[in-house]
Protein backbone atom coordinates (compact mmCIF):
# COMPACT_ATOMS: atom_id res chain seq x y z
CA UNK A 1 0.00 0.00 0.00
CA UNK A 2 1.34 3.26 -1.05
CA UNK A 3 2.15 5.69 1.98
CA UNK A 4 0.62 8.84 0.54
CA UNK A 5 -2.80 8.31 1.85
CA UNK A 6 -3.63 9.59 5.30
CA UNK A 7 -6.31 8.11 6.47
CA UNK A 8 -6.82 11.01 9.67
CA UNK A 9 -9.93 13.57 8.17
CA UNK A 10 -10.16 11.80 4.96
CA UNK A 11 -13.18 12.91 3.14
CA UNK A 12 -14.96 10.93 0.57
CA UNK A 13 -13.15 12.43 -2.57
CA UNK A 14 -9.88 12.30 -1.05
CA UNK A 15 -10.67 8.60 -0.68
CA UNK A 16 -12.10 8.25 -3.60
CA UNK A 17 -8.96 9.94 -5.45
CA UNK A 18 -6.47 7.85 -3.73
CA UNK A 19 -8.48 4.38 -4.95
CA UNK A 20 -8.61 5.82 -8.95
CA UNK A 21 -4.07 6.45 -8.05
CA UNK A 22 -4.41 3.05 -6.36
CA UNK A 23 -2.96 4.52 -3.47
CA UNK A 24 -5.81 3.05 -1.09
CA UNK A 25 -8.32 -0.32 -1.63
CA UNK A 26 -11.78 -0.12 -0.12
CA UNK A 27 -10.55 -3.49 1.73
CA UNK A 28 -7.01 -1.69 2.78
CA UNK A 29 -9.28 1.56 4.28
CA UNK A 30 -11.96 -1.20 6.01
CA UNK A 31 -9.17 -2.37 7.44
CA UNK A 32 -7.52 0.67 8.76
CA UNK A 33 -10.86 2.42 10.02
CA UNK A 34 -10.94 -1.00 12.59
CA UNK A 35 -7.84 -0.85 13.47
CA UNK A 36 -8.52 2.57 14.84
CA UNK A 37 -11.97 1.25 16.40
CA UNK A 38 -9.68 -1.34 18.10
CA UNK A 39 -6.66 1.27 19.27
CA UNK A 40 -9.49 4.04 20.46
CA UNK A 41 -12.89 2.39 20.89
CA UNK A 42 -12.06 -0.81 22.09
CA UNK A 43 -8.50 -0.31 23.66
CA UNK A 44 -6.83 3.20 24.69
CA UNK A 45 -9.57 6.10 26.10
CA UNK A 46 -12.14 3.29 24.61
CA UNK A 47 -15.03 6.44 23.49
CA UNK A 48 -17.51 3.03 23.37
CA UNK A 49 -19.06 4.21 20.47
CA UNK A 50 -19.33 1.18 18.72
CA UNK A 51 -21.91 -1.21 19.61
CA UNK A 52 -21.15 -3.58 16.98
CA UNK A 53 -18.75 -4.44 13.89
CA UNK A 54 -20.19 -5.60 10.84
CA UNK A 55 -18.19 -9.02 10.45
CA UNK A 56 -18.92 -9.14 6.00
CA UNK A 57 -17.04 -5.55 5.63
CA UNK A 58 -13.94 -6.96 4.39
CA UNK A 59 -15.54 -9.09 2.55
CA UNK A 60 -17.78 -6.78 0.84
CA UNK A 61 -15.07 -4.06 0.45
CA UNK A 62 -12.67 -6.82 -1.40
CA UNK A 63 -16.08 -7.50 -3.93
CA UNK A 64 -16.69 -3.74 -4.48
CA UNK A 65 -12.51 -3.28 -5.06
CA UNK A 66 -13.16 -6.26 -8.17
CA UNK A 67 -16.34 -3.79 -9.04
CA UNK A 68 -13.80 -1.00 -9.22
CA UNK A 69 -11.36 -2.81 -11.53
CA UNK A 70 -14.01 -3.96 -14.10
CA UNK A 71 -16.97 -1.61 -13.85
CA UNK A 72 -15.44 1.65 -11.48
CA UNK A 73 -17.02 2.77 -9.13
CA UNK A 74 -20.31 1.63 -8.45
CA UNK A 75 -22.33 4.86 -7.13
CA UNK A 76 -21.39 8.17 -4.76
CA UNK A 77 -20.31 6.49 -2.10
CA UNK A 78 -18.43 3.28 -3.30
CA UNK A 79 -16.31 1.82 -0.74
CA UNK A 80 -17.19 4.66 1.39
CA UNK A 81 -17.21 3.30 5.22
CA UNK A 82 -20.24 4.37 7.39
CA UNK A 83 -21.04 4.28 10.75
CA UNK A 84 -25.11 3.53 11.25
CA UNK A 85 -26.83 4.84 14.98
CA UNK A 86 -28.06 1.38 15.89
CA UNK A 87 -31.73 2.77 15.80
CA UNK A 88 -31.58 1.59 12.05
CA UNK A 89 -32.36 -1.86 11.55
CA UNK A 90 -29.73 -3.71 9.46
CA UNK A 91 -29.84 -7.27 7.85
CA UNK A 92 -28.18 -9.99 9.36
CA UNK A 93 -26.17 -7.39 11.75
CA UNK A 94 -27.11 -6.94 15.56
CA UNK A 95 -29.39 -4.24 15.94
CA UNK A 96 -30.01 -3.35 19.41
CA UNK A 97 -31.59 0.35 19.77
CA UNK A 98 -29.91 0.76 22.42
CA UNK A 99 -31.68 -1.35 24.86
CA UNK A 100 -30.32 -4.18 26.42
CA UNK A 101 -33.54 -6.18 25.53
CA UNK A 102 -32.57 -6.49 21.66
CA UNK A 103 -28.90 -7.75 22.23
CA UNK A 104 -30.05 -10.62 20.23
CA UNK A 105 -31.99 -9.07 17.84
CA UNK A 106 -30.96 -9.61 14.10
CA UNK A 107 -33.61 -8.12 11.75
CA UNK A 108 -33.92 -10.00 8.41
CA UNK A 109 -34.61 -6.86 6.64
CA UNK A 110 -32.80 -3.56 5.86
CA UNK A 111 -33.84 -0.12 6.81
CA UNK A 112 -34.95 1.86 3.49
CA UNK A 113 -31.94 4.02 4.17
CA UNK A 114 -29.73 1.09 4.60
CA UNK A 115 -30.37 -0.27 1.46
CA UNK A 116 -29.69 3.20 -0.23
CA UNK A 117 -26.45 3.33 1.10
CA UNK A 118 -25.66 -0.38 -0.11
CA UNK A 119 -26.81 0.87 -3.59
CA UNK A 120 -24.50 4.04 -3.71
CA UNK A 121 -21.65 1.54 -3.14
CA UNK A 122 -20.97 2.35 0.77
CA UNK A 123 -20.10 -0.31 3.05
CA UNK A 124 -21.76 -0.51 6.87
CA UNK A 125 -18.92 -0.52 9.16
CA UNK A 126 -20.49 -0.60 12.24
CA UNK A 127 -23.47 0.64 14.49
CA UNK A 128 -23.01 3.06 17.03
CA UNK A 129 -24.10 3.69 20.70
CA UNK A 130 -27.69 5.36 21.13
CA UNK A 131 -29.50 5.69 24.83
CA UNK A 132 -32.40 3.25 24.73
CA UNK A 133 -34.70 3.28 21.83
CA UNK A 134 -33.03 7.23 21.54
CA UNK A 135 -34.84 8.69 24.42
CA UNK A 136 -32.52 11.15 25.79
CA UNK A 137 -29.87 13.81 24.88
CA UNK A 138 -27.18 11.53 26.02
CA UNK A 139 -24.79 9.09 25.21
CA UNK A 140 -25.77 5.93 27.72
CA UNK A 141 -27.50 2.96 27.11
CA UNK A 142 -28.38 -0.20 28.78
CA UNK A 143 -27.09 -1.92 25.54
CA UNK A 144 -23.69 -0.72 25.56
CA UNK A 145 -22.94 1.29 28.21
CA UNK A 146 -21.61 5.37 28.44
CA UNK A 147 -19.84 6.85 25.05
CA UNK A 148 -17.17 9.31 25.72
CA UNK A 149 -16.67 12.49 24.15
CA UNK A 150 -13.77 12.79 22.15
CA UNK A 151 -12.69 16.05 22.65
CA UNK A 152 -12.94 15.67 26.80
CA UNK A 153 -13.55 12.11 28.01
CA UNK A 154 -14.55 12.91 31.11
CA UNK A 155 -18.05 14.66 28.94
CA UNK A 156 -20.75 13.12 27.48
CA UNK A 157 -20.68 13.48 23.12
CA UNK A 158 -24.50 14.43 23.55
CA UNK A 159 -27.26 12.17 21.70
CA UNK A 160 -29.58 10.13 21.00
CA UNK A 161 -26.82 9.68 17.40
CA UNK A 162 -23.97 9.62 20.16
CA UNK A 163 -22.29 6.99 19.08
CA UNK A 164 -21.87 8.06 15.41
CA UNK A 165 -21.23 11.66 16.86
CA UNK A 166 -18.01 10.21 18.55
CA UNK A 167 -16.96 8.03 16.09
CA UNK A 168 -17.11 10.34 13.52
CA UNK A 169 -14.90 12.97 15.21
CA UNK A 170 -12.27 10.58 15.85
CA UNK A 171 -12.03 9.02 12.57
CA UNK A 172 -13.58 5.53 12.91
CA UNK A 173 -15.27 5.88 10.06
CA UNK A 174 -15.46 8.52 7.34
CA UNK A 175 -18.92 9.62 7.53
CA UNK A 176 -21.88 8.65 9.82
CA UNK A 177 -25.75 7.99 9.87
CA UNK A 178 -27.89 9.59 12.87
CA UNK A 179 -31.37 10.45 13.82
CA UNK A 180 -33.44 13.32 15.10
CA UNK A 181 -36.46 13.54 17.17
CA UNK A 182 -35.92 16.32 19.16
CA UNK A 183 -32.15 17.32 18.27
CA UNK A 184 -30.23 14.05 18.68
CA UNK A 185 -28.32 14.81 15.24
CA UNK A 186 -27.44 18.26 16.00
CA UNK A 187 -27.02 18.33 20.00
CA UNK A 188 -23.84 15.24 19.11
CA UNK A 189 -22.62 17.25 16.23
CA UNK A 190 -22.71 20.31 18.43
CA UNK A 191 -20.71 18.49 21.15
CA UNK A 192 -18.31 16.10 18.62
CA UNK A 193 -17.24 19.65 16.40
CA UNK A 194 -19.05 18.23 13.03
CA UNK A 195 -21.49 19.49 10.56
CA UNK A 196 -25.15 17.56 10.52
CA UNK A 197 -28.24 18.17 9.54
CA UNK A 198 -32.03 17.68 10.32
CA UNK A 199 -34.01 17.69 6.91
CA UNK A 200 -37.79 19.09 6.72
CA UNK A 201 -39.66 15.98 8.04
CA UNK A 202 -40.33 13.71 5.07
CA UNK A 203 -37.55 14.05 3.37
CA UNK A 204 -35.84 11.07 4.39
CA UNK A 205 -37.28 7.53 5.09
CA UNK A 206 -38.35 6.14 8.26
CA UNK A 207 -38.84 2.52 7.81
CA UNK A 208 -36.82 0.32 9.83
CA UNK A 209 -36.21 2.88 12.42
CA UNK A 210 -37.58 2.56 15.67
CA UNK A 211 -39.65 5.86 16.18
CA UNK A 212 -40.55 8.76 18.99
CA UNK A 213 -42.59 10.95 17.04
CA UNK A 214 -43.10 10.36 13.29
CA UNK A 215 -44.03 14.31 12.59
CA UNK A 216 -40.17 14.66 13.77
CA UNK A 217 -38.69 11.39 13.22
CA UNK A 218 -35.76 12.20 10.68
CA UNK A 219 -32.72 9.90 9.89
CA UNK A 220 -29.48 12.38 8.30
CA UNK A 221 -26.07 12.55 7.87
CA UNK A 222 -23.36 13.53 10.37
CA UNK A 223 -19.63 14.43 8.85
CA UNK A 224 -16.61 16.52 9.07
CA UNK A 225 -16.76 18.72 6.39
CA UNK A 226 -20.15 19.94 4.57
CA UNK A 227 -18.94 18.27 1.06
CA UNK A 228 -19.03 14.80 2.46
CA UNK A 229 -22.30 16.29 4.66
CA UNK A 230 -24.06 16.45 1.20
CA UNK A 231 -23.00 13.32 -0.80
CA UNK A 232 -24.59 11.29 1.74
CA UNK A 233 -27.62 13.40 2.01
CA UNK A 234 -27.91 12.85 -1.80
CA UNK A 235 -28.25 9.24 -0.87
CA UNK A 236 -30.35 9.81 1.69
CA UNK A 237 -33.05 11.58 0.63
CA UNK A 238 -35.77 10.07 -1.77
CA UNK A 239 -39.49 8.80 -2.06
CA UNK A 240 -40.31 5.54 0.01
CA UNK A 241 -43.92 3.93 -0.67
CA UNK A 242 -43.56 2.41 2.64
CA UNK A 243 -43.24 5.76 4.80
CA UNK A 244 -46.55 8.16 3.42
CA UNK A 245 -44.46 11.06 5.10
CA UNK A 246 -41.40 11.23 2.44
CA UNK A 247 -44.30 12.10 0.16
CA UNK A 248 -43.06 15.67 0.74
CA UNK A 249 -39.51 14.98 -1.57
CA UNK A 250 -42.52 16.37 -3.75
CA UNK A 251 -41.95 19.73 -2.11
CA UNK A 252 -38.52 20.20 -3.68
CA UNK A 253 -36.79 20.37 -6.87
CA UNK A 254 -33.01 19.99 -5.80
CA UNK A 255 -30.77 17.29 -8.39
CA UNK A 256 -28.20 17.04 -5.77
CA UNK A 257 -27.18 19.03 -2.63
CA UNK A 258 -23.57 18.99 -3.92
CA UNK A 259 -25.10 21.71 -6.19
CA UNK A 260 -25.45 23.67 -3.20
CA UNK A 261 -21.64 24.09 -2.10
CA UNK A 262 -21.24 27.81 -2.67
CA UNK A 263 -18.54 29.66 -1.50
CA UNK A 264 -20.51 32.53 -1.76
CA UNK A 265 -23.46 31.24 0.03
CA UNK A 266 -23.10 34.14 2.72
CA UNK A 267 -23.20 36.83 1.18
CA UNK A 268 -26.10 39.25 1.21
CA UNK A 269 -28.26 36.71 3.17
CA UNK A 270 -30.17 37.80 5.96
CA UNK A 271 -29.63 36.07 9.14
CA UNK A 272 -31.77 36.50 12.51
CA UNK A 273 -30.05 36.07 15.67
CA UNK A 274 -32.10 34.63 18.55
CA UNK A 275 -30.80 36.52 21.66
CA UNK A 276 -33.82 34.60 23.96
CA UNK A 277 -32.03 31.05 22.93
CA UNK A 278 -28.79 32.49 24.76
CA UNK A 279 -28.63 31.49 28.07
CA UNK A 280 -27.12 34.07 30.27
CA UNK A 281 -23.53 35.08 30.81
CA UNK A 282 -23.81 34.84 34.62
CA UNK A 283 -23.90 31.07 34.27
CA UNK A 284 -20.31 29.75 33.37
CA UNK A 285 -21.25 27.22 31.81
CA UNK A 286 -22.91 29.13 29.09
CA UNK A 287 -20.38 31.93 29.07
CA UNK A 288 -18.01 30.14 26.78
CA UNK A 289 -20.81 29.18 24.45
CA UNK A 290 -21.95 32.47 24.09
CA UNK A 291 -18.49 33.89 23.15
CA UNK A 292 -17.88 31.03 20.49
CA UNK A 293 -21.15 32.14 19.17
CA UNK A 294 -20.37 35.64 18.97
CA UNK A 295 -17.22 35.03 17.09
CA UNK A 296 -18.74 32.89 14.33
CA UNK A 297 -21.80 35.25 13.92
CA UNK A 298 -18.77 38.30 13.07
CA UNK A 299 -17.06 35.55 10.72
CA UNK A 300 -20.32 35.38 8.68
CA UNK A 301 -21.18 38.98 8.99
CA UNK A 302 -17.66 39.54 7.25
CA UNK A 303 -18.37 36.59 4.97
CA UNK A 304 -20.91 38.90 4.01
CA UNK A 305 -24.02 38.01 6.07
CA UNK A 306 -26.56 40.48 7.26
CA UNK A 307 -27.12 40.21 10.76
CA UNK A 308 -30.68 40.87 12.26
CA UNK A 309 -29.90 41.33 16.02
CA UNK A 310 -31.93 40.24 17.67
CA UNK A 311 -35.00 39.03 16.62
CA UNK A 312 -38.03 37.34 18.24
CA UNK A 313 -40.03 34.41 17.93
CA UNK A 314 -43.09 34.81 20.85
CA UNK A 315 -43.47 33.17 23.48
CA UNK A 316 -41.00 30.46 22.19
CA UNK A 317 -40.07 28.97 26.07
CA UNK A 318 -43.56 28.41 26.94
CA UNK A 319 -44.08 27.25 23.32
CA UNK A 320 -41.41 24.70 23.75
CA UNK A 321 -42.80 23.14 26.66
CA UNK A 322 -46.49 23.10 25.38
CA UNK A 323 -45.51 21.89 22.41
CA UNK A 324 -43.61 19.00 23.56
CA UNK A 325 -45.72 15.55 22.48
CA UNK A 326 -42.56 12.99 23.01
CA UNK A 327 -44.28 10.60 25.72
CA UNK A 328 -47.74 10.62 23.38
CA UNK A 329 -47.01 10.05 20.40
CA UNK A 330 -43.86 7.09 21.49
CA UNK A 331 -46.42 5.57 23.47
CA UNK A 332 -48.22 4.85 20.21
CA UNK A 333 -45.56 4.33 17.52
CA UNK A 334 -43.27 2.48 19.40
CA UNK A 335 -45.67 0.50 21.25
CA UNK A 336 -46.66 -0.50 17.78
CA UNK A 337 -43.13 -0.87 16.39
CA UNK A 338 -42.27 -3.62 19.23
CA UNK A 339 -45.83 -5.72 18.99
CA UNK A 340 -44.85 -5.85 15.42
CA UNK A 341 -41.63 -7.46 16.05
CA UNK A 342 -41.69 -11.21 17.66
CA UNK A 343 -38.04 -11.81 18.09
CA UNK A 344 -38.06 -8.62 20.15
CA UNK A 345 -39.25 -10.48 23.86
CA UNK A 346 -41.11 -7.32 24.53
CA UNK A 347 -44.60 -6.05 22.80
CA UNK A 348 -44.32 -2.61 24.93
CA UNK A 349 -42.28 -0.14 26.51
CA UNK A 350 -44.47 -0.54 29.23
CA UNK A 351 -43.68 -4.45 29.82
CA UNK A 352 -39.78 -3.01 29.15
CA UNK A 353 -40.46 -0.94 32.28
CA UNK A 354 -41.68 -3.44 34.12
CA UNK A 355 -39.07 -5.98 33.61
CA UNK A 356 -36.12 -3.29 34.35
CA UNK A 357 -34.94 -3.70 30.62
CA UNK A 358 -33.70 -0.50 30.15
CA UNK A 359 -30.86 2.35 31.22
CA UNK A 360 -31.96 3.07 35.28
CA UNK A 361 -31.43 7.17 34.38
CA UNK A 362 -33.68 7.12 30.91
CA UNK A 363 -36.81 9.82 33.03
CA UNK A 364 -38.08 10.35 29.20
CA UNK A 365 -38.45 6.55 28.76
CA UNK A 366 -40.15 6.10 32.14
CA UNK A 367 -42.76 8.75 31.58
CA UNK A 368 -43.16 6.61 28.57
CA UNK A 369 -44.24 3.51 29.88
CA UNK A 370 -46.58 5.73 32.18
CA UNK A 371 -48.59 7.39 30.00
CA UNK A 372 -51.94 6.11 29.57
CA UNK A 373 -52.46 3.48 26.82
CA UNK A 374 -54.38 5.28 24.39
CA UNK A 375 -53.03 8.76 24.69
CA UNK A 376 -55.87 9.95 21.62
CA UNK A 377 -58.03 10.40 24.43
CA UNK A 378 -56.18 12.74 26.43
CA UNK A 379 -56.99 16.72 25.92
CA UNK A 380 -53.24 17.66 26.20
CA UNK A 381 -52.48 15.18 23.35
CA UNK A 382 -54.44 17.55 21.22
CA UNK A 383 -53.32 20.70 22.42
CA UNK A 384 -49.81 19.93 22.32
CA UNK A 385 -50.24 18.86 18.40
CA UNK A 386 -52.03 21.41 17.24
CA UNK A 387 -49.56 23.74 19.07
CA UNK A 388 -47.11 22.70 17.26
CA UNK A 389 -48.84 23.88 14.02
CA UNK A 390 -49.31 27.51 16.05
CA UNK A 391 -45.05 27.10 16.63
CA UNK A 392 -44.86 26.42 12.94
CA UNK A 393 -46.84 29.67 11.80
CA UNK A 394 -45.12 31.94 14.87
CA UNK A 395 -41.65 30.87 13.49
CA UNK A 396 -42.27 31.05 9.58
CA UNK A 397 -44.23 34.68 10.56
CA UNK A 398 -40.56 35.92 12.26
CA UNK A 399 -38.53 34.69 8.70
CA UNK A 400 -41.17 36.66 6.90
CA UNK A 401 -41.42 39.92 9.28
CA UNK A 402 -37.76 40.12 9.37
CA UNK A 403 -36.99 39.14 5.43
CA UNK A 404 -34.32 36.15 6.63
CA UNK A 405 -32.69 33.56 4.90
CA UNK A 406 -32.13 31.90 8.57
CA UNK A 407 -32.63 31.86 12.39
CA UNK A 408 -29.26 31.39 14.30
CA UNK A 409 -28.44 30.28 18.21
CA UNK A 410 -26.50 28.38 20.17
CA UNK A 411 -27.53 24.19 19.74
CA UNK A 412 -27.04 23.82 23.35
CA UNK A 413 -26.94 26.66 26.04
CA UNK A 414 -23.87 25.17 27.66
CA UNK A 415 -20.50 23.20 27.30
CA UNK A 416 -20.84 19.52 27.10
CA UNK A 417 -21.94 17.99 29.83
CA UNK A 418 -19.36 16.62 32.28
CA UNK A 419 -20.46 13.12 33.74
CA UNK A 420 -21.40 14.00 37.18
CA UNK A 421 -23.51 16.51 35.50
CA UNK A 422 -25.42 14.04 33.69
CA UNK A 423 -26.31 12.44 37.23
CA UNK A 424 -26.67 15.15 39.46
CA UNK A 425 -27.82 18.14 37.18
CA UNK A 426 -29.60 17.76 33.78
CA UNK A 427 -32.26 15.27 32.84
CA UNK A 428 -33.70 15.01 28.84
CA UNK A 429 -36.71 17.00 30.10
CA UNK A 430 -34.55 20.03 31.57
CA UNK A 431 -31.15 19.83 29.45
CA UNK A 432 -30.65 23.61 28.02
CA UNK A 433 -30.75 22.73 24.36
CA UNK A 434 -32.18 25.19 21.50
CA UNK A 435 -32.72 21.62 19.11
CA UNK A 436 -36.92 21.32 19.50
CA UNK A 437 -37.19 24.53 18.33
CA UNK A 438 -36.69 23.04 14.31
CA UNK A 439 -37.72 19.99 15.56
CA UNK A 440 -41.43 20.59 17.01
CA UNK A 441 -42.10 23.00 13.44
CA UNK A 442 -40.29 20.16 11.44
CA UNK A 443 -38.50 22.90 9.87
CA UNK A 444 -34.95 22.14 9.04
CA UNK A 445 -31.76 23.20 10.76
CA UNK A 446 -28.07 22.87 10.56
CA UNK A 447 -25.25 22.56 13.05
CA UNK A 448 -21.78 23.96 12.47
CA UNK A 449 -18.62 23.81 14.15
CA UNK A 450 -18.78 27.16 15.71
CA UNK A 451 -15.35 26.71 17.25
CA UNK A 452 -13.57 26.07 20.39
CA UNK A 453 -14.06 27.08 23.93
CA UNK A 454 -10.88 28.16 25.64
CA UNK A 455 -10.49 25.19 27.15
CA UNK A 456 -10.99 23.04 23.98
CA UNK A 457 -14.42 22.05 24.21
CA UNK A 458 -16.65 22.14 20.65
CA UNK A 459 -19.51 24.79 20.57
CA UNK A 460 -22.36 24.15 17.76
CA UNK A 461 -23.95 27.22 15.92
CA UNK A 462 -27.32 26.21 14.29
CA UNK A 463 -29.07 27.80 11.35
CA UNK A 464 -32.46 27.40 11.35
CA UNK A 465 -34.03 27.03 8.25
CA UNK A 466 -37.46 27.61 6.09
CA UNK A 467 -39.56 24.27 4.98
CA UNK A 468 -37.78 22.58 2.21
CA UNK A 469 -35.20 25.43 2.32
CA UNK A 470 -32.05 22.77 2.90
CA UNK A 471 -30.26 24.34 -0.02
CA UNK A 472 -30.03 27.56 1.44
CA UNK A 473 -28.40 26.09 4.96
CA UNK A 474 -25.55 24.06 2.90
CA UNK A 475 -25.19 26.97 1.48
CA UNK A 476 -24.54 28.85 3.93
CA UNK A 477 -22.40 26.55 6.26
CA UNK A 478 -20.26 25.66 2.78
CA UNK A 479 -19.02 29.25 2.92
CA UNK A 480 -18.98 29.43 6.59
CA UNK A 481 -16.36 26.83 6.46
CA UNK A 482 -14.03 27.81 3.77
CA UNK A 483 -13.60 31.29 5.76
CA UNK A 484 -13.00 29.05 8.94
CA UNK A 485 -10.87 26.62 10.51
CA UNK A 486 -13.19 25.29 13.12
CA UNK A 487 -13.34 21.52 12.48
CA UNK A 488 -10.38 19.86 14.64
CA UNK A 489 -9.77 16.22 15.39
CA UNK A 490 -9.51 15.52 18.77
CA UNK A 491 -5.65 14.57 20.15
CA UNK A 492 -6.82 11.71 22.15
CA UNK A 493 -7.23 9.70 18.57
CA UNK A 494 -4.17 10.71 16.77
CA UNK A 495 -2.74 9.17 13.40
CA UNK A 496 -1.99 5.07 12.82
CA UNK A 497 -0.13 5.94 10.00
CA UNK A 498 3.56 4.81 10.68
CA UNK A 499 4.66 7.64 8.27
Amino acid sequence: MATQFHLLEATVDEIHNAMRDGDITSKELVERYLARIDAYDRQGPELNSVVTINEDTVERAAELDERLETDGFVGSLHGIPVLVKDQVETAGITTTFGSEACVDYVPSADATIVAKLKDAGAIVLAKTNLPDWAAAYFGYSSANGQTKNPYDLDRDPGGSSAGTGAGVAANLGTIGVGEDTGGSIRVPSANCNLFGIRVTTGLISRTGLSPIVPRQDTAGPMARTVTDMTYLLDVLVGYDPEDSWTGAVAQTDIDSYTDCLNEEGLNGVRIGVLREAFESDDNPRAAPVNDVVDTALNRMAEAGAELVDPVAIPNITEQIEETTVYTYYATLYLNEFLAEREAIPYDSVGELYEAGAYHEDLGLLKAIAEMTADPEEELDFWRSSLGQESFRRDVLETFAANDLDAIVFPDVQVVPPTMSDLRERYTTANFPTNTPIGAQTQCPAISIPGGMTDTGLPVGVELLGKPYHEHQLIEMAYAYEQVTDTRQPPEIAPSLDAN
